[in-house]
């Protein structure tokens, strides 16, 4: 549970415009959607999708990094890696069991004979949406496990668009769709709270040391 007491402090510190537009864009977060990549061999192009992801609102991002060993590119997330959670995997089958586990389906973006067109995709049930490499598309491994196929209409001679411009047309559309429905897909209140907490430690500067304050004075 958060320790609101902790976290009004600390919100405190805090511009008044800084915690309205926490509470503004947290109001518009979700999990219902989240998004895997898969050994994307362009890292550059994970720290695209990571901040289709934060302007879209998923808030959560699955990496899986089997085989390249890569990090984060700071500058092209341009500070999205602060606002999205980033959970990191060794194995498709760990992220796939994960993801299951929580109540996601798993959805493969490639074209296949049991293709969904994104127009047409349900948004009721929460989706984990993979994306695979630039190189070989997704995994064996991800196409055996996958509940569902979507691709995205196309008319042109070219068969495949850039990894990252295929995640930001997907969860424009997807996002905008679901906050036009009545699934409920917001943050629990818990979870917003959460939230608050990391964003408000994240925006104060010598945080360790107003924690270790905080937490004298209280124990007193």
């Amino acid at each position: 549970m958060t320790d609101v007491k902790y976290l009004e402090f600390l919100e405190n510190i805090l511009t008044d415009n800084r915690k309205e537009r926490f509470l503004n864009v947290l109001q518009n977060r979700t999990k219902h959607f989240t998004v895997a990549v898969e050994d994307v061999f362009q890292m550059h192009n994970t720290s695209a999708v990571m901040r289709s992801c934060e302007i879209f609102g998923v808030q959560e991002l699955q990496v899986i990094e089997q085989r390249y060993g890569k990090s984060i590119d700071k500058e092209i997330a341009m500070g999205a890696q602060k606002w999205v959670d980033i959970h990191q995997y060794n194995t498709v089958s760990n992220c796939i069991e994960s993801l299951k586990s929580q109540g996601y389906q798993i959805i493969a973006t490639t074209p296949h004979e049991n293709d969904c067109l994104l127009e047409n995709f349900d948004i009721s049930k929460p989706s984990a949406l993979f994306f695979g490499t630039e190189r070989d598309g997704l995994s064996e491994d991800v196409l055996k496990q996958a509940d569902g196929f979507l691709k995205i209409p196309m008319v042109g001679f070219t068969e495949s668009l850039n990894i990252s411009v295929s995640a930001a047309i997907i969860l424009q559309d997807l996002t905008n769709r679901l906050r036009r429905s009545d699934v409920h897909w917001q943050l629990t209140e818990e979870e917003i709270l959460e939230k608050r907490m990391v964003w408000a430690k994240s925006s104060i500067k010598d945080i360790k040391r107003i924690e270790a304050r905080y937490f004298e004075e209280n124990s007193l």
